[in-house]
C-alpha cells in the first residue's frame, strides 16, 4: 500500500461524490482515464471493490468504500490542517471544502461569499453543489459536505445551525396590479386572486402554511420550481407570489417588472442559517466560510 498517493484519494472522494468518473474528471480538470486509473490503483492496493458499477445509473459505494471515503476525507482534513498549523494563524487557508448551497439562496449570496475566500485564501479549494431543502441535511450527514448555507428548513435536531438573519415573505405583483403602489398589504388582500407557487420541497408547504395558519387558502393556479420563472409569471400579469430574496433589479429575464410590496400580518419568517453536523468539529476552512456566510448576508462585504 505504499504505491497510494494524494492525488489518487482526491480523485477517489470526487467519483464518490458525483457517482460518475466521468463527472468526476470534469470537475477536477483531468482526463477520465487519469480518474479511473487512480480508482483501480486503490483498489489493487488495497485488495478491494470500491465501487459497484449501475449500468446508466452510475457507481455506488460498496461497503469498502464508504469505509475508504470516511478515512480519506479524514485524511485530506488532517494534512490541511496541520498545513495551516505550520503556516501559522495568520496564514491563508488550504486544501478542499465541501460546501452545499439551498438552490434559491444561490444566486444571492454565493457569488460574493466564493469572491471573498478567493481573495482572503486563494489556497482554500471551495467545491459547492446546490441542493433543495431536505437534501442539504442528507449532504452534511452523508459526509459529502462539511458546512451549508441554506434556510433553517427540514434540518435534524443533530445539525447545529447559526442563525444569519431572519427573512419575511414579501408579495411579488405585476406592476400593474391595483396594490402595487402600496407600502404594505394583508394576506387576505391576496388570498383570491391567481397565486403562483414556489414549488419546492418544504417551501411550498411554508408557503402554503403562512395562509392557512390564518384560516387562509390560496388560489393556486401556476408552479414552478425556479424562482426566476415564478417571477416573470408575474411580471406577466399571471398572479401573484409570494418570495424572500429580493434581487437588485426588479426587471425579470423576460423583460417585465416585479413590485415587491411588504405584508403587514405577523408572518413566521424564515431563518437564512449556516449549518453543521453537532458531532463534527467545523474545520478553520468551514469556519472561515461561515464567517464570510455572516458577513456577505449582513451587507457588510
Amino acid at each position: 500500500m505504499r504505491g497510494i498517493s494524494l492525488t489518487q484519494l482526491r480523485y477517489f472522494i470526487r467519483v464518490a461524490e458525483r457517482e460518475s468518473m466521468t463527472r468526476a474528471a470534469e470537475d477536477l480538470f483531468v482526463a477520465q482515464s487519469a480518474v479511473s486509473s487512480a480508482v483501480a490503483h486503490l483498489e489493487k492496493e488495497l485488495g478491494v471493490q470500491l465501487f459497484i458499477r449501475r449500468h446508466a445509473k452510475g457507481l455506488i459505494l460498496t461497503a469498502a468504500g464508504k469505509e475508504l471515503l470516511l478515512r480519506s476525507r479524514q485524511t485530506l482534513t488532517a494534512l490541511a490542517e496541520s498545513l495551516e498549523s505550520i503556516a501559522g494563524e495568520t496564514q491563508a487557508f488550504w486544501g478542499p471544502l465541501q460546501v452545499v448551497c439551498f438552490s434559491p439562496l444561490a444566486p444571492f449570496y454565493l457569488p460574493s461569499i466564493l469572491a471573498g475566500l478567493k481573495r482572503d485564501h486563494p489556497g482554500l479549494e471551495v467545491h459547492v453543489t446546490e441542493a433543495v431543502a431536505g437534501e442539504v441535511g442528507e449532504y452534511l450527514e452523508s459526509g459529502r459536505a462539511e458546512v451549508a448555507l441554506t434556510y433553517d428548513l427540514a434540518l435534524g435536531d443533530h445539525i447545529d445551525r447559526d442563525v444569519l438573519a431572519e427573512i419575511k415573505p414579501y408579495a411579488a405583483l405585476p406592476a400593474s396590479h391595483r396594490l402595487a403602489g402600496e407600502t404594505g398589504i394583508r394576506l387576505a388582500d391576496l388570498v383570491d386572486e391567481p397565486m403562483i407557487l414556489v414549488d419546492l420541497p418544504f417551501s411550498r408547504d411554508y408557503f402554503i402554511g403562512v395562509f392557512s395558519e390564518r384560516g387562509l387558502t390560496p388560489n393556486v393556479q401556476y408552479r414552478s420550481s425556479s424562482y426566476e420563472t415564478v417571477r416573470a409569471m408575474v411580471a406577466q400579469d399571471h398572479g401573484y407570489s409570494l418570495l424572500h430574496q429580493l434581487p437588485a433589479t426588479d426587471s425579470t429575464y423576460a423583460g417585465g417588472r416585479v413590485v415587491a410590496v411588504p405584508i403587514t400580518d405577523e408572518v413566521r419568517p424564515l431563518r437564512v442559517v449556516v449549518a453543521s453536523l453537532q458531532s463534527i468539529r467545523m474545520s478553520r476552512r468551514a469556519i472561515a466560510f461561515a464567517e464570510r456566510c455572516r458577513a456577505v448576508v449582513a451587507g457588510d462585504c
